[in-house]
This record gives structure tokens, C-alpha cells and sequence, in this order.
């Protein structure tokens, strides 16, 4: 099982991050520890996983590594993420799974994933 999933961002973007994670998409903001806290970032978590932003001096946004946040509702979320103007790019690739990319303010790439539902079609008669 995966704890946190780390992504960079510029130094001093810590409110972008608070309004994509906390605002837009209803993470909590974890506490940094004090000594973690000095070096920038923030931290988030939803149900059992976490997301550490962590600020990075020349920092370059990940556009093929990402994590892939599996989702109760993914239409809610394509829908949320939409109407703050987040490009949303369903993917129909991996079978057994609806999923779509999108990126946080930082240009990181983000897949977001839930579950195909099969449906048993009615063949009797």
C-alpha cells in the first residue's frame, strides 16, 4: 500500500496548490512536521492517501510520471475539474478502467480512475 505520492512545485506556490487539492478537489491539509515545514511545500490527504507538494528550486512538471488517484466518482470529478477550466483528457486504454488525465496548476499530470461497471445484458427471453 502507498502512503503519499510526492509532486514538485515552483517555491512560493503553496495557495495554488491549497486551492487545486484542499478547495477544488476536498483533500485536507495534513501538518508538515516543523522541520519538513521550513523547506515550503504542503500536504494533503483524502481517504488513505496522501499528496506531498513539495517546492522545488528549479522546478520542471512531471508530464509522463504521475499518480494515478483512484475515485468513487468519476464523473463528478471530471465535472468538477471542468468547470474551474482544468482540461480534462478521457483515456479509453485500460480495460476494466474509466479513466481520464488532467494537471494541477503546476502543469503535473494526474490520472484519475474508477472501476469500468459491467453491466450483464438481458438475453433471456
Amino acid at each position: 500500500m502507498i502512503h503519499h505520492v510526492q509532486l514538485g512545485a515552483p517555491a512560493g506556490s503553496e495557495p495554488l496548490s491549497r486551492a487545486f487539492w484542499s478547495e477544488l478537489l476536498g483533500f485536507d491539509e495534513v501538518a508538515k512536521p516543523t522541520d519538513l515545514a521550513e523547506r515550503g511545500g504542503c500536504w494533503f490527504r483524502r481517504g488513505q492517501i496522501e499528496i506531498h507538494v513539495g517546492a522545488e528550486e528549479g522546478f520542471r512538471p512531471a508530464r509522463r510520471a504521475h499518480p494515478g488517484l483512484l475515485v468513487e466518482d468519476l464523473d463528478r470529478e471530471a465535472e468538477r475539474l471542468a468547470r474551474a477550466g482544468i482540461a480534462v483528457e478521457w483515456d479509453d486504454h485500460l480495460p476494466g478502467m474509466r479513466r481520464f488525465y488532467a494537471s494541477d496548476p503546476h502543469a503535473n499530470r494526474l490520472e484519475f480512475l474508477q472501476p469500468a461497471q459491467h453491466i450483464t445484458p438481458n438475453v433471456g427471453c
